[in-house]
């Protein structure tokens, strides 16, 4: 399920069909030593269903907000603090994230899971790669691969149920 036609007018994207496919080709990688922390808030809600679905030990949350480089524009957001319920010195890490666009998230990321140690490998799993890239940043992972319109912002949305969709809207 990879697609990389521009996206023009209505995007039809099944976030549950990709979670599945991300999950199968997770599941090819993973070692009994693997441990998963998803970035605030889509990519953690990966990593918590994932721990759900695969009776995982506890998985990280990791916060971007005091590594982001845009900081003084946007601010301390309210996001979940990070949580490393494992050792991160030494750790393979599957990092998870909803949408990869331009890296500075995952930069942001990496800041972070290094501040809690130094792991013997990071790996990047996500959803949607969306293309766009201003840093030197790739997915070792992705469900799919898409263009967006530089106007346009793709983010996981998660039901109450647990169920996942994604919301296409015009960029700020």
């Amino acid at each position: 399920m990879t697609d990389s036609t521009p996206a023009t007018g209505a995007l039809m994207l099944d976030a549950e069909a990709l979670y599945q496919t991300l999950a199968r080709q997770i599941e090819r990688i993973r070692t009994p030593e693997t441990q998963f922390a998803g970035i605030t808030s889509g990519g953690a809600w990966l990593a918590q269903r994932l721990q759900q679905d695969w009776g995982l030990g506890p998985v990280g949350t990791i916060s971007t907000a005091m590594h982001r480089d845009d900081f003084a524009k946007r601010g301390l957001a309210v996001t979940a603090q990070t949580q490393m319920p494992f050792e991160v010195d030494g750790a393979h890490i599957i990092v998870l994230d909803d949408v990869l666009y331009t890296g500075r998230t995952v930069r942001a990321a990496l800041n972070e899971i290094f501040d809690y140690g130094r792991p013997a490998s990071v790996k990047l799993a996500v959803l949607v790669d969306r293309g766009g890239r201003q840093l030197p940043v790739e997915a070792d992972i992705a469900a799919a691969r898409l263009q967006l319109a530089a106007g346009q912002s793709l983010a996981l949305a998660r039901a109450e149920d647990g169920s996942f969709s994604f919301r296409l809207k015009p960029s700020k």
